[in-house]
Parts: structure tokens; sequence; C-alpha cells
């Protein structure tokens, strides 16, 4: 089964963000949404244009200063009221609905269009892509529940009603998704999707109950995988791929379309916060920003469930002894920006957005073929 993007609205704008502009943080909170939109728009290709275009309204949503609202005096636009604002609410609620609708409308159009429509059906895909799919959809729920609970604070809602909002965000997201797949003859609703949705909203909400806090957080990080272009004949001997076009077919052959698609290049990570489990009297000792990251990956990935595809009726299956599928477990240390102390509310809020992706550094992997590597430098 082809993978498709990712969903996830904060992923997809922040990694567009990222891979692309990197200084973007300097003057992004100076920009309407109108400019976003039009800044953004040129940087995609193929189908994920639209999509992105809705990214830049979506972060347009979020981004208070966008909205022109009145604040209690002293009270920073991005810093979060001791009581409830109910403007601040209702422009959230309604701005969130219409980008949601919006979202839905842009994604069916731009990727489920182009396939058969069938009657609502299911699929069992546990398994598929080595379960990458299904720890991306844990992630996925829980960013989307840590935002949305972020979110729902600023607006001055209690702390037990945001949680219930986030909770009722994250999952409303991806239900989304796993309705419009089981109406495509090409996927189906997955119930082990919904299941790894569920597990994400619980770690985010058991979390919040045991410490009111996300000491352990889930990031992403994704590199540029070499895909050979040396001849892979059918196996009928008639004709001729490769693993670089099949890798192209499946994946996409640009840095974006690679960073949401392709699972040989994604790893998740467990991210946990070391000063946060430290007892009180040594926490003055430790650096609060630091983390310890326990990371998961796979590789020789050709196929949802096995390296053969067909190509114009023709049989293609790679050497199995060089192409292998693996699974990757990696040790490696990481940065909770969200500690990092600062007095500005709006490169706090930045440190905030960017804190699902996992920062560079040195990594331990040890995979099941067997093999230990150390990677000096690893995102």
């Amino acid at each position: 089964m082809t993978p498709r993007p990712r969903p996830t609205l904060f992923i997809a704008f922040w990694a567009e963000a990222f891979l692309f502009h990197k200084k973007v943080f300097s003057f992004m909170f100076f920009l309407t949404g109108q400019d976003l939109v039009a800044f953004f728009q040129t940087q995609i290709q193929m189908k994920m244009k639209l999509n992105t275009w809705c990214l830049c309204l979506l972060f347009g949503c979020f981004t208070p200063s966008l909205f022109g609202q009145e604040n209690p005096p002293g009270l920073h636009l991005l810093e979060i009221p001791d009581t409830f604002q109910k403007d601040r609410f209702w422009v959230t609620v309604g701005a969130g609905t219409a980008i949601w609708g919006s979202a839905s409308v842009i994604l069916w159009n731009s990727w489920y269009r182009d396939y058969p429509i069938t009657r609502f059906h299911t699929f069992d895909d546990r398994g598929e892509w080595q379960n990458m799919d299904k720890v991306g959809h844990f992630t996925q729920t829980w960013i989307e529940s840590y935002n949305g609970f972020n979110g729902a604070r600023w607006t001055g809602m209690k702390r037990q009603n945001a949680r219930w909002s986030a909770i009722a965000l994250g999952m409303g997201l991806q239900l989304t998704v796993e309705v419009m797949d089981g109406f495509s003859e090409k996927w189906g609703f997955s119930w082990a999707d919904i299941g790894a949705n569920t597990l994400g909203a619980g770690f985010f909400l058991g979390q919040e109950l045991l410490w009111r806090d996300q000491r352990l957080k889930l990031k992403v990080s994704s590199r540029q995988p070499t895909y050979s272009d040396e001849p892979v004949f059918s196996t009928d001997g008639a004709a001729v791929s490769s693993i670089k076009k099949r890798a192209d077919d499946l994946y996409g052959g640009s840095g974006a379309v690679s960073f949401f698609k392709d699972y040989n290049a994604q790893t998740y990570w467990l991210s946990a916060n070391i000063h946060s489990f430290l007892p009180e009297r040594a926490k003055n000792k430790f650096l609060p920003w630091l983390n310890v990251a326990f990371g998961y990956g796979a590789n020789n990935m050709f196929g949802g469930f096995s390296n053969t595809w067909e190509e114009d009726g023709a049989v293609f299956t790679p050497d199995p002894a060089r192409y292998k599928r693996y699974k990757e477990f990696y040790l490696s240390f990481d940065v909770d920006l969200s500690k990092i102390k600062t007095k500005s509310p709006v490169l706090r809020f930045a440190l905030g957005m960017l804190n699902w992706v996992k920062i560079p550094a040195p990594a331990l992997e040890v995979n099941t073929l067997g093999k230990v590597k150390f990677h000096p430098f690893m995102w």
C-alpha cells in the first residue's frame, strides 16, 4: 500500500519552515496570514502546494497577533491569562473549525480524489511498513493534543477542561483522515490506526494527570537516504528498474515530500527530560533542558509488507540478502526547548512550537541485522 503524506498539520508546517527557510523565525511574526500563504505557496511541488497553503492558514489561526486581540492590561498577547477570555476562546473555536473543515476539503481534493471512491470499508494494516505508520500515528496524536492543550490554555480555559479539549482535537483530526481512508479504494479505515491514535492521546493525558507536565515528549527526525540506481531486473528478466526509481515512485524525490512519506528516512523519538525526574536536592546541579532520547526507525522498505512490486505488468523483487528489511533502535541526547528560559514571549512561543523536532546529536544505533553503529551527527 502506498504511503501518503502525513496529515498532521503542525508537523507539516514546521517541517516546511525548517527544511526550506531556517531563518524564517526572524521575520515570521511580522507577516500577515496572507503573506505567509504567498510565501510558502511557492515552496512545495505537486500536490503538496494546496496542503501547505492550508497549513499556513492554520498557523495564522494559532498565532494570536494575527487577530488584533485586545488583552488584559499588562498581559502579552502570547501569554496565558489567569482568567477565561471569551474573545480569545471564540476566535480560536471559529478559526479552528473553519480551518479544520477547509483542511479536510483540500486534503480530499488534493490526495484522495485521484483514487476511486468505494463504500466505507476497513483494512488491516498491522505490521505494514514495520509499524512505522503506527508509531507515526501515536506521535502525531500526541503532538496535536499537546499543541491543542497549549492553545486551549491560551484562552484562559481551566486546565482540566483544556486537557479534554486537547484530547478531542488530537483524536478528531486523526479520525477525519481515517474516515477519508475508509471511503478510498486505495486505503481503508484502520482500527490499528485508531488504537495508535488513542495511545497517543492517552500518553498526553496520562502525563498531564500524573505530573501536570509532559516530561516525556515525542519527536521526529528525518534524513535524506541515498538509493542505488543499479539495475534491478524483473522476475522474468524482461524488464529493468532500480531501487532509486522504486523509492522515487513511493516516496517522492524531493526533500520535503521525502520528509512526509519516506519511512526509511524517518526516526521517531521518545525524549525524556532528565531534570524532571531528579530529586529536588539534585536539580540545581543538572541542566534543566538536557534530555535523553530513545529512537525507533526502519530501513530497506520498498513496499508495505514486502519488497516486491509491479511496474507496467512486470514483477520486481530485489536481492533479499542485500535489501533485507530491518528495524533500528537509537540512543541519543536531545534538548527540551520548552525548558530554555527566556523573557521573550515570542521566543518562548517559537521554541515551544519547534519542540517536536529532535535536535541533531550523536547517536548509538542497534539494529535487527545484529549490527551496532555510532553516528557522530544524526538528525
